[in-house]
């Protein structure tokens, strides 16, 4: 966020747990995009704010945390000690979660998939108006082939992304009948490792689709336990998700951290993944 954007939304989150209850004397800034995560001390909660034009994500996240908590899923979950809804304050969109601390742990390719197993599993149990994937990477595409949102990325690269994003995504989608709701983006970035065990958090991102759209974003090995994924799709799913992360960076708003860095990677990623797909 901007700073002064960013000195609104802590103030935000301070005013909302203040209100209800929860005492705060100071504000750690745990991470900081288009939505940031602090820690609010002393009553050590976690809040997630985000900037107004982003509520209905936000309410869908908490939506899917508190579904999925009746299903005892492993992601990480609201704070108990307020009532599990989203709160508005000034405009922003506030949610207060458990923090967990951290913990030293490395969680191995079996485990990953073991996880992500349960977290599928939970997922199949609970019903949920989602979005499909498609729908995601239909959003990214409006973003590559709108210059004034992308002005910076070349012709080049905005063919390529514009038709890994259009014709690769439509291959995926040509049997769509083993598809359930999903993490959306269970990356080891969104995989903490805590006491009660390895959580998912991130959950605005939760959609339909493939069980290989998941698999791509996990790290390499995870697959291999998941016997009956479908290697082609996974290809498929790996290069649209490239495409999809490429398309985010190029945009002109994007505040990611080392951003010219993750642009030219998101792009050599792309590449060598529909190198995998094959000539088709």
């Amino acid at each position: 966020m901007e700073p002064a954007v960013l000195r609104r939304a802590v103030d935000a989150a301070r005013a909302t747990a203040t209100e209800l209850g929860l005492r705060v004397d100071d504000v750690v800034v745990v991470h900081d995009s288009d939505r940031v995560a602090l820690r609010l001390l002393p009553c050590d909660v976690l809040v997630r704010v985000a900037p107004p034009g982003q509520l209905d994500d936000s309410a869908f996240e908490v939506e899917v945390a508190r579904r999925l908590a009746a299903v005892d899923a492993p992601v990480a979950g609201l704070d108990p000690r307020v009532e599990p809804r989203l709160y508005v304050r000034d405009g922003f969109a506030v949610s207060l979660w458990t923090y967990y601390a951290p913990v030293t742990a490395e969680t191995t390719p079996a485990a990953y998939a073991d996880v992500l197993m349960r977290q599928h599993a939970a997922l199949r149990r609970v019903e949920l108006d989602a979005p499909d994937f498609t729908d995601r990477v239909a959003r990214a595409l409006r973003v590559v082939t709108d210059r004034e949102q992308s002005p910076d990325l070349s012709d080049t690269d905005r063919e390529l992304l514009a038709r890994t994003l259009g014709e690769v995504s439509a291959a995926i989608g040509a049997d769509r009948s083993g598809d359930q709701l999903l993490h959306g983006e269970p990356h080891e970035g969104n995989l903490l490792a805590t006491e009660r065990g390895p959580l998912f958090v991130d959950l605005v991102t939760c959609c339909r689709g493939p069980v290989e759209f998941d698999l791509a974003h996990a790290p390499d090995g995870v697959a291999e336990h998941f016997a009956q994924a479908d290697l082609d799709v996974l290809h498929r799913c790996r290069a649209v998700n490239w495409a999809m992360f490429s398309a985010w960076r190029w945009r002109r708003t994007d505040q990611l951290p080392d951003r010219d860095h993750w642009r030219a990677e998101g792009l050599t990623l792309v590449r060598a993944s529909l190198d995998r797909c094959g000539p088709d």
